[in-house]
Protein backbone atom coordinates (compact mmCIF):
# COMPACT_ATOMS: atom_id res chain seq x y z
CA UNK A 1 0.00 0.00 0.00
CA UNK A 2 0.86 3.52 -0.88
CA UNK A 3 2.14 5.95 1.57
CA UNK A 4 0.46 8.68 1.41
CA UNK A 5 0.96 12.78 2.65
CA UNK A 6 -2.88 13.99 3.23
CA UNK A 7 -3.47 17.68 3.72
CA UNK A 8 -5.53 17.44 6.83
CA UNK A 9 -6.87 21.01 6.04
CA UNK A 10 -8.59 19.64 3.05
CA UNK A 11 -8.48 15.93 3.14
CA UNK A 12 -6.88 15.93 -0.08
CA UNK A 13 -4.29 13.51 -1.27
CA UNK A 14 -0.57 15.87 -1.87
CA UNK A 15 1.89 12.74 -2.87
CA UNK A 16 2.08 8.84 -2.44
CA UNK A 17 5.17 7.04 -2.23
CA UNK A 18 5.85 3.80 -2.85
CA UNK A 19 7.10 1.96 0.55
CA UNK A 20 10.65 0.26 0.72
CA UNK A 21 11.13 -3.19 -0.52
CA UNK A 22 12.78 -5.99 1.06
CA UNK A 23 15.47 -4.99 -1.21
CA UNK A 24 15.73 -1.12 -0.71
CA UNK A 25 15.59 -2.05 2.95
CA UNK A 26 18.78 -4.17 2.69
CA UNK A 27 20.58 -1.85 0.79
CA UNK A 28 20.14 0.47 3.59
CA UNK A 29 21.09 -1.66 6.33
CA UNK A 30 24.25 -2.52 4.23
CA UNK A 31 24.78 1.10 3.88
CA UNK A 32 24.04 2.25 7.67
CA UNK A 33 26.78 -0.54 8.90
CA UNK A 34 29.22 0.71 6.60
CA UNK A 35 28.69 3.98 7.72
CA UNK A 36 29.96 3.19 11.43
CA UNK A 37 33.35 3.19 10.40
CA UNK A 38 32.78 5.39 8.11
CA UNK A 39 31.50 8.53 10.56
CA UNK A 40 34.53 6.97 12.93
CA UNK A 41 37.17 8.13 10.10
CA UNK A 42 36.10 10.99 9.65
CA UNK A 43 36.78 12.28 13.09
CA UNK A 44 35.33 14.76 15.73
CA UNK A 45 36.75 18.23 13.02
CA UNK A 46 34.84 16.41 10.37
CA UNK A 47 31.83 15.79 11.85
CA UNK A 48 31.36 18.82 13.22
CA UNK A 49 32.01 20.64 10.28
CA UNK A 50 29.45 18.28 8.30
CA UNK A 51 27.04 19.19 11.07
CA UNK A 52 27.10 22.55 10.55
CA UNK A 53 26.77 22.34 7.35
CA UNK A 54 23.30 20.64 7.92
CA UNK A 55 22.21 23.25 9.89
CA UNK A 56 23.16 25.98 7.98
CA UNK A 57 21.05 24.43 4.63
CA UNK A 58 18.40 23.35 7.32
CA UNK A 59 17.94 26.75 7.94
CA UNK A 60 17.93 28.38 4.66
CA UNK A 61 14.89 25.72 3.49
CA UNK A 62 12.97 26.92 6.30
CA UNK A 63 10.66 29.11 4.10
CA UNK A 64 10.33 25.87 1.57
CA UNK A 65 9.89 23.08 4.64
CA UNK A 66 7.60 25.31 6.74
CA UNK A 67 5.13 25.27 4.20
CA UNK A 68 5.76 21.41 3.48
CA UNK A 69 5.23 21.12 7.68
CA UNK A 70 2.02 22.71 7.18
CA UNK A 71 0.82 21.11 4.64
CA UNK A 72 1.58 17.83 5.75
CA UNK A 73 0.63 17.64 9.21
CA UNK A 74 -1.33 21.24 9.60
CA UNK A 75 0.35 23.08 12.47
CA UNK A 76 0.33 26.99 11.70
CA UNK A 77 2.81 28.52 9.76
CA UNK A 78 4.67 30.38 12.09
CA UNK A 79 4.94 27.44 14.30
CA UNK A 80 6.37 25.22 11.75
CA UNK A 81 9.05 27.96 10.43
CA UNK A 82 9.76 27.99 14.25
CA UNK A 83 10.10 24.11 14.78
CA UNK A 84 13.00 24.73 11.68
CA UNK A 85 15.07 27.53 13.27
CA UNK A 86 14.95 25.73 16.75
CA UNK A 87 16.46 22.55 14.98
CA UNK A 88 18.59 24.14 13.05
CA UNK A 89 20.09 25.54 16.35
CA UNK A 90 19.87 22.45 18.19
CA UNK A 91 22.43 21.18 15.04
CA UNK A 92 24.52 23.71 15.49
CA UNK A 93 24.62 23.00 19.37
CA UNK A 94 25.86 19.59 19.02
CA UNK A 95 28.45 20.33 16.16
CA UNK A 96 29.55 22.50 19.55
CA UNK A 97 29.49 20.31 22.21
CA UNK A 98 29.02 16.19 21.23
CA UNK A 99 32.35 16.00 22.07
CA UNK A 100 32.83 17.40 25.46
CA UNK A 101 29.64 15.30 26.27
CA UNK A 102 31.38 12.02 25.80
CA UNK A 103 35.14 12.89 26.23
CA UNK A 104 35.77 10.38 29.40
CA UNK A 105 37.50 10.78 32.51
CA UNK A 106 39.96 8.84 34.72
CA UNK A 107 38.99 8.29 38.34
CA UNK A 108 41.20 10.50 40.77
CA UNK A 109 41.10 6.66 43.33
CA UNK A 110 40.99 4.05 41.33
CA UNK A 111 40.95 2.05 44.63
CA UNK A 112 37.45 3.03 45.23
CA UNK A 113 36.18 0.37 42.57
CA UNK A 114 39.31 -2.04 43.58
CA UNK A 115 41.37 -0.98 41.11
CA UNK A 116 44.99 0.85 40.40
CA UNK A 117 43.76 2.34 37.61
CA UNK A 118 40.33 3.25 36.17
CA UNK A 119 38.16 5.37 34.01
CA UNK A 120 35.22 5.70 31.84
CA UNK A 121 35.38 5.91 27.95
CA UNK A 122 32.68 6.43 25.56
CA UNK A 123 32.42 4.39 22.25
CA UNK A 124 29.77 4.73 19.25
CA UNK A 125 27.05 1.91 19.52
CA UNK A 126 26.56 1.62 15.84
CA UNK A 127 23.04 1.33 13.70
CA UNK A 128 20.08 2.91 15.61
CA UNK A 129 16.68 2.98 14.57
CA UNK A 130 14.40 5.79 15.35
CA UNK A 131 11.04 5.84 15.09
CA UNK A 132 9.01 8.84 15.13
CA UNK A 133 6.09 10.75 15.25
CA UNK A 134 4.31 13.02 12.92
CA UNK A 135 3.60 15.90 15.57
CA UNK A 136 6.95 17.63 15.47
CA UNK A 137 8.13 16.05 12.40
CA UNK A 138 11.86 17.88 11.94
CA UNK A 139 12.46 18.83 15.69
CA UNK A 140 11.50 15.01 17.34
CA UNK A 141 14.32 13.67 14.40
CA UNK A 142 16.63 16.14 14.38
CA UNK A 143 17.07 15.68 18.31
CA UNK A 144 17.79 12.37 17.79
CA UNK A 145 20.09 12.54 14.90
CA UNK A 146 22.35 15.39 15.54
CA UNK A 147 23.69 13.92 18.55
CA UNK A 148 24.07 10.13 17.29
CA UNK A 149 26.09 11.48 13.93
CA UNK A 150 28.16 13.58 15.96
CA UNK A 151 29.22 10.41 18.14
CA UNK A 152 29.71 8.54 15.33
CA UNK A 153 25.89 6.46 15.76
CA UNK A 154 24.40 5.98 11.47
CA UNK A 155 20.84 6.12 11.64
CA UNK A 156 17.65 4.77 10.02
CA UNK A 157 14.50 6.81 10.11
CA UNK A 158 11.15 4.86 10.51
CA UNK A 159 8.79 8.19 10.54
CA UNK A 160 5.48 8.61 11.24
CA UNK A 161 3.64 7.13 7.92
CA UNK A 162 1.35 10.71 7.48
CA UNK A 163 4.65 12.91 7.53
CA UNK A 164 6.65 11.01 4.25
CA UNK A 165 7.96 14.40 2.91
CA UNK A 166 9.11 15.76 6.14
CA UNK A 167 10.77 12.11 6.14
CA UNK A 168 12.62 12.04 2.45
CA UNK A 169 13.68 15.27 3.41
CA UNK A 170 15.30 14.34 6.30
CA UNK A 171 17.37 11.51 4.95
CA UNK A 172 18.30 14.25 2.23
CA UNK A 173 19.60 17.00 4.31
CA UNK A 174 22.33 15.15 6.33
CA UNK A 175 23.72 13.55 2.37
CA UNK A 176 23.78 17.55 1.13
CA UNK A 177 25.45 18.08 4.11
CA UNK A 178 28.61 15.85 2.87
CA UNK A 179 27.67 12.91 5.21
CA UNK A 180 28.52 9.75 4.19
CA UNK A 181 25.46 7.57 2.19
CA UNK A 182 24.73 5.52 5.11
CA UNK A 183 24.81 7.65 7.78
CA UNK A 184 21.76 8.90 8.18
CA UNK A 185 18.47 7.28 5.99
CA UNK A 186 14.31 7.36 6.11
CA UNK A 187 13.26 3.87 5.65
CA UNK A 188 9.56 3.93 3.66
CA UNK A 189 7.71 1.38 5.81
CA UNK A 190 4.79 0.32 7.65
CA UNK A 191 4.79 -0.08 11.26
CA UNK A 192 4.40 -3.68 10.43
CA UNK A 193 7.97 -3.54 9.26
CA UNK A 194 9.50 -2.01 12.32
CA UNK A 195 9.89 -5.42 14.00
CA UNK A 196 12.21 -6.99 11.66
CA UNK A 197 14.44 -4.16 11.33
CA UNK A 198 14.91 -3.97 14.88
CA UNK A 199 15.77 -7.77 15.01
CA UNK A 200 18.05 -7.35 12.12
CA UNK A 201 22.11 -8.04 14.13
CA UNK A 202 23.11 -4.60 12.21
CA UNK A 203 20.87 -2.43 14.02
CA UNK A 204 21.98 -2.46 18.12
CA UNK A 205 19.43 -0.05 19.17
CA UNK A 206 16.32 1.48 18.77
CA UNK A 207 14.67 4.98 19.97
CA UNK A 208 10.55 5.28 20.08
CA UNK A 209 8.78 8.93 20.53
CA UNK A 210 5.24 8.50 20.48
CA UNK A 211 2.42 6.61 22.23
CA UNK A 212 1.67 3.83 24.79
CA UNK A 213 0.92 1.02 22.55
CA UNK A 214 3.97 1.79 19.63
CA UNK A 215 6.33 1.95 22.71
CA UNK A 216 5.17 -0.86 24.40
CA UNK A 217 5.42 -3.11 20.98
CA UNK A 218 8.80 -2.00 20.05
CA UNK A 219 10.36 -2.29 23.52
CA UNK A 220 8.90 -5.53 23.66
CA UNK A 221 10.86 -6.46 20.23
CA UNK A 222 13.84 -4.75 21.36
CA UNK A 223 13.52 -6.87 24.94
CA UNK A 224 13.28 -10.14 22.94
CA UNK A 225 16.54 -9.30 21.42
CA UNK A 226 18.97 -7.46 23.88
CA UNK A 227 19.00 -4.55 22.04
CA UNK A 228 19.22 -0.96 24.24
CA UNK A 229 15.46 0.71 23.89
CA UNK A 230 14.80 4.55 24.87
CA UNK A 231 11.01 5.47 24.54
CA UNK A 232 9.40 8.68 25.50
CA UNK A 233 5.62 8.40 25.11
CA UNK A 234 2.67 10.37 26.20
CA UNK A 235 0.76 12.14 28.89
CA UNK A 236 -1.27 14.74 30.29
CA UNK A 237 0.44 17.09 31.55
CA UNK A 238 -1.19 18.51 34.61
CA UNK A 239 -0.99 22.66 35.19
CA UNK A 240 -1.43 23.80 38.67
CA UNK A 241 -2.99 27.44 39.60
CA UNK A 242 -3.29 28.64 42.82
CA UNK A 243 -4.24 31.81 44.80
CA UNK A 244 -0.80 33.10 44.89
CA UNK A 245 -0.83 33.26 40.76
CA UNK A 246 -0.69 36.07 38.15
CA UNK A 247 -3.81 35.47 36.81
CA UNK A 248 -3.19 37.28 33.71
CA UNK A 249 -0.32 35.33 33.31
CA UNK A 250 -1.48 32.22 34.08
CA UNK A 251 -4.38 32.62 31.56
CA UNK A 252 -2.28 33.25 28.73
CA UNK A 253 0.34 30.96 29.12
CA UNK A 254 -2.57 28.16 29.92
CA UNK A 255 -4.04 29.25 26.45
CA UNK A 256 -0.30 28.49 24.46
CA UNK A 257 0.44 25.44 26.89
CA UNK A 258 -2.76 23.89 25.87
CA UNK A 259 -2.82 25.15 22.19
CA UNK A 260 0.16 25.10 20.59
CA UNK A 261 0.90 22.90 17.88
CA UNK A 262 -3.00 22.28 17.65
CA UNK A 263 -2.60 21.26 21.07
CA UNK A 264 -1.01 17.94 19.65
CA UNK A 265 2.38 17.35 21.86
CA UNK A 266 3.04 15.00 25.01
CA UNK A 267 4.30 18.10 26.45
CA UNK A 268 1.26 20.12 26.36
CA UNK A 269 -0.57 20.98 29.58
CA UNK A 270 -4.05 18.52 29.30
CA UNK A 271 -5.24 18.33 32.98
CA UNK A 272 -5.87 22.06 34.49
CA UNK A 273 -6.31 21.71 38.06
CA UNK A 274 -7.57 24.99 39.86
CA UNK A 275 -7.44 26.16 43.78
CA UNK A 276 -11.19 26.74 45.08
CA UNK A 277 -10.45 30.54 45.98
CA UNK A 278 -9.15 31.23 41.92
CA UNK A 279 -11.63 28.39 40.49
CA UNK A 280 -14.46 30.79 38.95
CA UNK A 281 -12.39 33.67 37.91
CA UNK A 282 -9.63 31.82 36.35
CA UNK A 283 -11.94 29.75 34.32
CA UNK A 284 -14.06 32.35 33.18
CA UNK A 285 -11.12 34.28 31.73
CA UNK A 286 -9.55 30.91 30.18
CA UNK A 287 -13.09 29.85 28.45
CA UNK A 288 -13.50 33.34 27.23
CA UNK A 289 -9.64 33.10 25.75
CA UNK A 290 -9.99 29.86 24.42
CA UNK A 291 -13.37 30.74 22.85
CA UNK A 292 -11.44 33.77 21.14
CA UNK A 293 -9.40 31.80 19.00
CA UNK A 294 -9.51 31.64 15.52
CA UNK A 295 -10.10 28.28 13.42
CA UNK A 296 -8.87 27.74 10.02
CA UNK A 297 -6.52 27.40 6.99
CA UNK A 298 -2.53 26.93 8.85
CA UNK A 299 -1.44 29.18 6.13
CA UNK A 300 -3.43 32.17 6.91
CA UNK A 301 -1.20 34.11 9.47
CA UNK A 302 -4.66 34.80 11.06
CA UNK A 303 -5.12 31.57 12.27
CA UNK A 304 -4.36 30.04 15.56
CA UNK A 305 -5.61 26.50 15.69
CA UNK A 306 -5.28 24.52 12.77
CA UNK A 307 -6.63 20.93 11.85
CA UNK A 308 -6.15 17.99 13.89
CA UNK A 309 -3.39 15.98 12.03
CA UNK A 310 -4.81 12.60 11.06
CA UNK A 311 -8.50 11.60 10.68
CA UNK A 312 -8.36 9.30 13.44
CA UNK A 313 -7.25 11.47 15.97
CA UNK A 314 -9.98 14.19 14.98
CA UNK A 315 -12.51 10.91 15.78
CA UNK A 316 -10.56 10.12 19.00
CA UNK A 317 -10.87 13.57 20.51
CA UNK A 318 -14.68 13.26 19.56
CA UNK A 319 -15.13 9.79 20.83
CA UNK A 320 -13.40 11.33 24.62
CA UNK A 321 -15.72 14.51 24.57
CA UNK A 322 -18.66 12.77 23.87
CA UNK A 323 -18.32 10.55 26.35
CA UNK A 324 -17.63 13.56 29.26
CA UNK A 325 -20.89 14.66 28.09
CA UNK A 326 -22.68 11.77 28.54
CA UNK A 327 -21.52 11.06 31.82
CA UNK A 328 -22.46 14.50 33.21
CA UNK A 329 -19.11 16.69 32.11
CA UNK A 330 -19.99 20.28 31.17
CA UNK A 331 -18.67 20.98 27.56
CA UNK A 332 -17.76 25.09 28.28
CA UNK A 333 -16.82 25.99 24.92
CA UNK A 334 -16.05 24.11 21.72
CA UNK A 335 -17.19 20.70 21.65
CA UNK A 336 -18.60 20.17 18.29
CA UNK A 337 -16.61 19.47 14.86
CA UNK A 338 -17.59 22.80 13.32
CA UNK A 339 -18.50 22.34 9.20
CA UNK A 340 -15.15 22.68 7.65
CA UNK A 341 -13.06 20.67 5.49
CA UNK A 342 -10.20 18.56 6.78
CA UNK A 343 -9.62 17.54 10.27
CA UNK A 344 -10.59 20.34 12.91
CA UNK A 345 -11.51 20.26 16.32
CA UNK A 346 -12.23 23.44 18.20
CA UNK A 347 -10.43 24.66 21.54
CA UNK A 348 -12.75 22.83 23.89
CA UNK A 349 -12.96 23.04 27.70
CA UNK A 350 -14.15 20.74 29.94
CA UNK A 351 -15.10 20.76 33.54
CA UNK A 352 -16.86 18.66 35.93
CA UNK A 353 -15.32 15.59 35.07
CA UNK A 354 -15.46 12.57 37.34
CA UNK A 355 -13.16 9.54 37.33
CA UNK A 356 -15.56 6.91 35.40
CA UNK A 357 -15.14 9.51 32.14
CA UNK A 358 -12.35 8.52 29.96
CA UNK A 359 -10.99 12.12 29.93
CA UNK A 360 -10.27 11.71 33.40
CA UNK A 361 -7.35 8.93 32.62
CA UNK A 362 -6.90 9.14 28.95
CA UNK A 363 -4.68 11.54 27.15
CA UNK A 364 -6.41 14.09 24.39
CA UNK A 365 -4.17 14.96 21.93
CA UNK A 366 -5.73 18.26 20.59
CA UNK A 367 -7.09 21.23 21.94
CA UNK A 368 -9.18 20.00 24.45
CA UNK A 369 -8.86 21.16 28.08
CA UNK A 370 -10.02 19.31 31.19
CA UNK A 371 -10.54 21.51 34.34
CA UNK A 372 -10.55 20.40 37.79
CA UNK A 373 -11.55 22.13 41.03
CA UNK A 374 -8.78 21.83 44.23
CA UNK A 375 -8.75 22.56 47.90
Amino acid sequence: MAIASINPTTGETIATFDPDDDAVIERKLAAAAAAVKQLADLGWARRRELMHAAAELLAADVDGLGETITLEMGKPLAQAKGEILKSAKALHFYADHAEDFVSGYTLDDPSIVGASRAGVRFDPLGVVLAVMPWNYPIWQVIRFAGPALMVGNPGLLKHASNVPQSALYLGDLFARAGFPEGAFQTLLIGASRVAAVIEDPRVVAVTLTGSEPAGASVARTAGGVLKKCVLELGGTDPFIVMPSADLDAAVDTAVKARTSNNGQACINAKRFILHEDIYDEFLTRFVTRMSELMIGDPLEESTDIGPVSTSQGRDDLVGLVEDAREKGAQILTGGVVPDLPGWFYPPTVVADLTPEMRLWREEAFGPVASVFRAS
